[in-house]
Parts: structure tokens; sequence; C-alpha cells
């Protein structure tokens, strides 16, 4: 986040940098869980930039999860929004199931526990700021991402459990709907973002979509060797390549 934003901003553009909910520091503002199906705080946010701050011309970026957001949201919103310009998504976990399924591999352990713990912790936090909202009695025997959000995503977030919440929510259901020039940058060799879930036609039926599949890069790391006007962070160059180029036709 910090790092497209300073370069979007020393691009000339403004730069806005969004936090999910509870992400941040943020567990006091609101009794939700976030979930990758948020897709309506974004356009809250689209909305206000454009009718309370005048802006008319915005893109949005996305890593992973924020990357998923990003495309339903322009998905859903279609051409009927005129100050979205253009989306970027970076390793988006536009199918939730299959990727929590890779997560949950045994080669994938340190970065499942990781994820779980965060999720574990954040949920304490919230518990103890609305008491009575969340259950954690049984919160440290979950031992999968898949039985926490089955436990706590799901039914917080209206759905009937873990599989109903990864099949609403993966952005791969409205991708015909974008309209705006989208770029979708993954690798092939992402650990949990499995590289089969982006052979949907969509992406050649689409030609608002342009899809970049390079070999390596692991989930949203992409690093290169420095080299004249770019520093090691493939990915970000890339976004910033891609708005301005907007911002030229």
């Amino acid at each position: 986040m910090r790092g497209i934003a300073t370069k979007a901003w020393r691009a000339g553009f403004n730069a806005i940098r969004i936090n999910q909910r509870n992400c941040g520091g943020t567990e006091h503002e609101a009794p939700t869980l976030y979930h990758s199906g948020l897709s309506g705080d974004l356009l809250a946010i689209a909305t206000e930039l454009a009718e309370k701050d005048g802006l008319d011309r915005l893109w949005f970026a996305g890593y992973s999860m924020g990357g998923n957001l990003v495309l339903r949201m322009a998905g859903e919103m279609g051409a009927s929004f005129p100050p979205l310009q253009g989306a970027m998504a970076v390793c988006p976990n536009i199918d939730p199931a299959a990727c929590v399924t890779a997560l949950e591999e045994r080669r994938n352990w340190i970065y499942h526990r990781h994820f779980l713990r965060s999720m574990q912790a954040r949920l304490l936090r919230k518990a103890a700021l609305f008491p009575g909202r969340f259950d954690v009695t049984g919160l440290s025997s979950i031992r999968s991402l898949r039985a926490f959000d089955d436990a706590y995503t799901a039914p917080d977030g209206g759905f009937l459990n873990a599989a109903d919440y990864y099949e609403r929510v993966g952005a791969r259901h409205v991708l015909e709907r974008i309209a705006v020039p989208t770029l979708i940058l993954t690798a092939q060799d992402d650990p949990f973002i499995p590289y089969r879930i982006f052979s949907t036609p969509t992406f050649g039926r689409n030609p608002s979509i342009h899809f970049i599949a390079p070999q390596h890069g692991g989930h949203c790391g992409f690093l290169q060797r420095p080299r004249s006007g770019e520093d090691v962070f493939w990915a970000e160059n890339r976004l910033i390549e891609f708005m301005q180029a907007g911002v030229r036709v």
C-alpha cells in the first residue's frame, strides 16, 4: 500500500490508501467483520470522492482479497459510474474456495497459520469492543481458515456457511460485466492463488481486461532487478504505467 501510493503520488496522482474493515486499528469503527464480498465499501468511497470531493477520474488498485473487491466493484458497476476510469488487481482471489483449499495444503502451512492467527486475534479484539456479539468460547480450537469462516465470517456476513460465502463473493462471476480498462496481474507460481482459476473464457471475451501472468512472482511479490527509472517492485510499476496510459487516452 505504501509503495503504490508513493509511486502514484510521485507520478502526479492523488493517492488514497484504504483499510478494510477492522484493519489498521479500526476494529472499533463497525461491529461487522470484513470479508471478500464487501465491494459496496469501495463503491461508497468512490461515490464520496466523486460527489463530495469532485474527483471525476478514479482508478482503484487492490492486492489479493483487495483485488477481488476491486474487480467485484468494477463488474457490478459496469459503465454506470463514469468517474471510475480503471481497475487494477494483483493476485486477486477471484475463486475464494479454490484459494482457501490451496492455502490449507501442507506446503502453505506457514501462510495458513499466519492468516488464521491474525484473524483469531482480530476477532478477540472485536469481541472485547462489542460484548455479546461474538461467541469466542470455541475460537482457540479452530484449526483452519475454512472452519473460522464457517463459524464467524459467513454468519456475520449473512451467508449460510463458508461454502456459500466462498461461492457468492468471487469476482469471477462479474468479470464479463467490467466495462472500464482493467489490469489483472497474477503469477503462475503463486502458492495459494491457483493459476487455473484464471482459465475462465471471460478473460478472452472481455476486451476491457488486460491479463498478465508471468511465470514467477509468488503471491504479490514480483521482484525484479532494478533498472532505469524503476525499483525492484515490478507490479507496482506496472500499475502506475497502466494508470498513466489511461490518462493519455
